[in-house]
């Protein structure tokens, strides 16, 4: 059993839309949105892989755009909360991680490390600066304290940011077991239950996963929205990787899948 606190439990009959890793390119998350509501059937789901932050140029307007359609996705006759759901990404990680920067025992280099994988587009989009940081560290923990909170005073001005980042999950599930949603993989040695990090970051273990002939725990496809090489979608038996390169110059990509875990439809902003 897995925890519904830490995982999407996705029910309902109708077709559960993927949308791939966004990277803050809030004009290709919009062109997508304009192409999914009129595709959108009464019982449909809808998943975000994470990496809604970092590297693009509009973040906090990818923010804006994932919530006006969460507004308008749920205003809609018989829709469920439930329906419409976000994973996290290794920058949503981060992101976190970047908040919490006060607690680590070496902040310069945690800091580095993270504006190094993309990271500092976030900071900057909510007004940090790399060098306030730089600086806040160096002076001490009470410093680096008052920074990391200006950082979140700063995101929960923007009506619902914070409130959308507490509401990610770590992967998603179909209900009846068909589909499992991943931010870029898994460690396909280790139960469901037991994976943590590995969602954002063991890419090499969903190569694995890819290879073997046989399901992972019964699920009919394992699903991911984040390959570091963009490599638009592709199909193994048993997995599908959906990545345009969002964010990285490359489409936003959505696929809808049956109950079964059979690809029915695709969409790109591109269209």
């Amino acid at each position: 059993m897995v925890d519904s606190e830490r995982f999407a439990r996705l029910k309902g009959p109708g077709s559960l839309w993927v949308i791939a890793a966004i990277h803050g390119d809030a004009t290709r998350l919009g062109r997508l949105h304009a192409g999914l509501a009129p595709r959108l059937g009464r019982a449909d789901r809808v998943v975000y892989t994470g990496n809604f932050l970092g590297l693009g140029g509009d973040i906090l307007g990818t923010m804006n755009e994932l919530l006006a359609f969460r507004r308008w996705f749920l205003g809609r006759p018989s829709a469920v909360l439930d329906d419409i759901a976000y994973l996290r990404g290794a920058q949503e990680e981060m992101w976190t991680k970047l908040l919490q920067l006060h607690f680590a025992p070496n902040p310069r280099e945690v800091l580095e490390w993270l504006i190094a994988q993309g990271a500092g587009a976030t900071l900057t989009a909510y007004g940090g600066s790399i060098l306030d940081g730089m600086a806040s560290a160096r002076a001490g923990a009470v410093a680096l304290g008052r920074w990391t909170a200006s950082l979140r005073a700063a995101q929960s001005a923007r009506p619902g940011h914070a409130q959308l980042m507490t509401a990610v999950k770590r992967a998603g599930l179909t209900d009846p077991k068909a589909l499992l949603i991943v931010h870029t993989g898994l460690d396909p040695g280790k139960a469901l239950a037991d994976q943590k990090d590995a969602f954002w970051w063991d890419g090499k273990g969903f190569t694995r996963l890819a290879q073997t002939p046989y399901a992972y725990e019964g699920f009919a496809r394992v699903v991911r929205g984040y390959e570091r090489s963009a490599p638009g979608l592709i199909e193994t038996p048993y997995t599908l990787t959906l990545d345009g390169g969002c964010g990285r110059g490359g489409p936003l990509l959505a696929v809808a899948f049956s109950p079964e875990g059979q690809i029915l439809d695709s969409l790109s902003s591109e269209a």
